[in-house]
């Protein structure tokens, strides 16, 4: 037995020399002591000792960890600083034992059944500038690094040991307490038993297991890092690295954020060689990389997912005076997109995307989703894409995908195989990332059809159902939609009415409001739209500086944040009133207009568009931080649906030819189309010669009546038959 007094027979360290003496035992108590002085004497300017303060603050709230900054620590003591940055694997764990020992002295007397210590973990942060993924070299191995990037994948959190008991197969003997190096490096088993006990035969080789209920566990999690977009060379493919976390890092960011990590650049042997190549002797002395991490910065500026920094007790001060402002629709209608000129209605209405309505969960388990869908369509070049552009960045959350590129699993959730565990895992797509913000869709005509339903779901119950590869499951995806599309003919044509639409009815249902623009022809705005074109190029800084006059992008961000978590307005009962009044007038007009015109609209109103009319006065009362949605609210959203959706939905059929033909020239096409329709029923065929010779005789002219036949066609009413001779009716 007299091995076991010993432990350190069972301890190899690959790399360590082997004559380290006592000097290094000395040393290390000296270097403890020091980290124990920095914690108890460091204060700043007013003498507030900033980290015994946090330490005891955070222990009473059984947060077990601090966060340290290097360079208050190079403040205190810089060789001690340079020693944490050279060799950090061997300073931090004393760092933390030193940081334990401090929190037992400030917590003193616990409370009953508290009296252990419980070890703190130290976090690090430092203002030193990052270094890119691509530069990290092998001289960086075991020193401390930053990088900056984007998390894209994170693991779930499993557990790793600290310290293991063992156990002998055949004596049963215990060998207590083995300490587990932190990191993904793992264990060597020892490979013999000696206890030589009288009587008995010698223990076989490799006699050990190890025993679960006796191990100390630590949560970990990996996480996968990808250099940032900014810092990726013109033509390259990001690069990626694998992240270690533990303890209470874990779950500190999701995939989506943008971070910069603190960390010490480690090695862990290569993964196993694969079973057909024999080659297992190459890769003897090689190691793949990754980053153990000591600390994160989560950015919360520019695009991504921002976690959204907390408020502070200021800003929101800030905030609340910002919504007493009377203007403040104004003022955030015109702090969208301030480089764009023009289109003031439609930043109102993505004004109200950003912000939202008020989500109702009814006694019977149902939802009515609060998000509000616009969708903008019109002609090449009104800056429908850089208004994208710009809900992307300063949504809480916000996925940009353009329609080519998407597919209906790349929107919604796709499922494939891991390769590591051969089963089949999901992956939520643009929809499922972007939950709680903005999903904006360019090119949204040009999607394919199939692909286009998948969103149907998402749009309307707000979640994402699958059902592939024994997988059965519901997501949620509670994000606004704003898609931005062309007209059919690729410019919209007035002629041809509702042909320039694409679109199904069931998709145009869900979108709250639907924006047509028009590139029209007008000498004044030209000239106007010109000189901001031209300032915007010559001097980009400052009028940018000029115009976001009202609020910058980080204000508004974080006022949008602020608001859709704190706020969630009712319509109260006299706009309800009013409201439902103006539904019937409305669905009666868009019965009207069906009549006079003979044909069903594309863009039908219906319950929907009721509902959407609530949700934009709900946001526009939000916006104001109001508990209710008054009358004036209710107006303003009837104004906003009116430009917008039902103009819309006005536009085109064959009244919309005013700028071509004039209210008689139109009104005797009307006509003569009413009375070629008389003329021959459905399925019948009659010579074109003779209907023309017809119209001639009543004195219409030539022109009007090929014009009436040419449009029929398009629509697909008739059909020339017989080398175009005969005209026969289809429909």
């Amino acid at each position: 037995m007299a091995g076991f007094d010993d432990q350190g027979i069972f301890f190899s360290d690959n790399f360590g020399s082997e004559d380290q003496g006592d000097d290094g035992r000395i040393n290390r108590t000296a270097v403890q002591r020091r980290f124990k002085d920095f914690l108890r004497k460091f204060h700043d300017a007013n003498f507030s000792y900033k980290y015994r303060d946090e330490l005891k603050r955070h222990y009473n709230l059984g947060q077990y960890w601090l966060e340290i900054s290097i360079d208050d620590l190079a403040s205190f003591d810089e060789d001690l600083a340079d020693k944490l940055q050279k060799h950090p694997t061997e300073h931090l764990p004393m760092f933390e034992a030193a940081t334990t020992e401090m929190a037992d002295e400030v917590t003193r007397p616990r409370p009953e059944g508290e009296e252990t210590v419980q070890d703190i973990q130290i976090m690090l942060k430092s203002d030193a500038n990052p270094v890119a993924i691509r530069n990290l070299t092998s001289d960086q191995v075991s020193k401390m690094v930053k990088i900056p990037g984007i998390v894209i994948a994170a693991t779930g959190i499993k557990a790793k040991a600290t310290k293991i008991t063992i156990q002998c197969r055949t004596c049963r003997n215990f060998v207590p307490n083995l300490e587990v190096k932190p990191g993904l490096e793992g264990y060597t088993m020892p490979r013999v038993c000696n206890t030589e006990a009288a009587g008995r035969p010698k223990c076989p080789v490799d006699p050990f297991f190890i025993v679960p209920d006796k191990c100390k566990c630590v949560d970990f999690q990996t996480l996968k890092l990808q250099e940032a977009p900014e810092a990726v060379p013109n033509g390259e493919m990001p690069r990626h690295v694998q992240l270690y976390c533990d303890r209470y890092l874990c779950e500190k960011v999701v995939p989506g954020n943008r971070v910069t990590v603190m960390g010490i650049y480690s090695i862990k042997k290569a993964g196993p060689v694969s079973k057909r190549s024999r080659s297992t002797k190459v890769s003897v002395g090689i190691r793949q990389p990754y980053i153990r991490v000591i600390g994160f910065e989560v950015d919360t500026e520019g695009p991504g997912r921002s976690t959204g920094a907390p408020v502070t007790p200021a800003e929101e001060e800030e905030f609340r005076r910002m919504a007493a402002n009377p203007n403040i629709y104004e003022v955030l209608g015109r702090s969208i997109a301030p480089s764009i000129y023009g289109s003031a209605d439609m930043k109102k209405a993505i004004a109200c995307l950003l912000f939202g309505g008020s989500r109702k969960r009814l006694p019977d388990g149902l939802t009515r989703r609060g998000d509000i869908n616009v969708l903008m369509l019109g002609d090449p070049g009104t800056a429908k894409s850089q208004l994208l552009k710009f809900v992307e960045k300063c949504s809480p959350i916000g996925v940009y995908t353009s329609g080519k590129g998407s597919s209906a699993a790349g929107l919604t959730a796709s499922v494939h195989r891991d390769p590591a565990t051969r089963n089949f895992v999901m992956e939520g797509g643009a929809m499922v990332l972007a939950d709680g913000g903005v999903v904006c869709i360019d090119e949204f005509d040009k999607m394919r059809e199939d692909d286009r339903v998948a969103i149907h779901e998402a749009m309307e119950q707000q979640t994402i159902s699958i059902a592939k590869a024994g997988i059965t499951t519901t997501l949620n995806s509670r994000a606004s939609v704003l898609a931005a599309a062309n007209s059919v003919f690729g410019r919209w044509d007035d002629t041809k009415g509702d042909e320039n639409i694409d679109f199904m009815p069931t998709i145009l249902s869900r979108f709250d409001m639907i924006f047509v623009v028009k590139d029209e022809h007008n000498e004044n705005r030209d000239m106007i739209l010109a000189k901001h074109v031209m300032n915007v190029h010559m001097n980009a800084q400052q009028v940018t500086d000029q115009a976001t006059a009202d609020l910058d992008i980080n204000t508004l961000k974080k006022y949008v944040g602020y608001v859709r978590n704190k706020c969630g307005p009712r319509i109260n009962d006299a706009a309800a009133d009013k409201l439902k009044n103006r539904y019937v007038l409305m669905r009666s007009g868009a019965k009207q207009h069906e009549r006079d015109t003979d044909k069903r609209t594309s863009i039908p109103i219906t319950v929907r568009q009721l509902e959407a009319i609530v949700r934009i006065s709900e946001s526009l009362a939000k916006m104001e931080m109001k508990p209710f949605a008054t009358d004036a609210h209710v107006d303003e959203a009837l104004r906003l649906f009116q430009v917008s959706t039902l103009d819309a939905a006005r536009t085109g059929n064959l009244a919309g030819v005013e700028g071509f033909t004039t209210q008689e020239d139109q009104e005797e096409l009307n006509r003569i189309e009413k009375q070629l329709k008389r003329r021959f029923a459905i399925g019948s065929q009659v010579s074109e010669h003779c209907i023309v010779q017809d119209f001639l005789r009543q004195k219409y002219p030539e022109r009007s009546i090929h014009k009436v036949i040419f449009l029929m066609m398009r629509r697909g009413e008739i059909q020339y038959r017989m080398q175009r001779k005969m005209l026969y009716r289809i429909k």
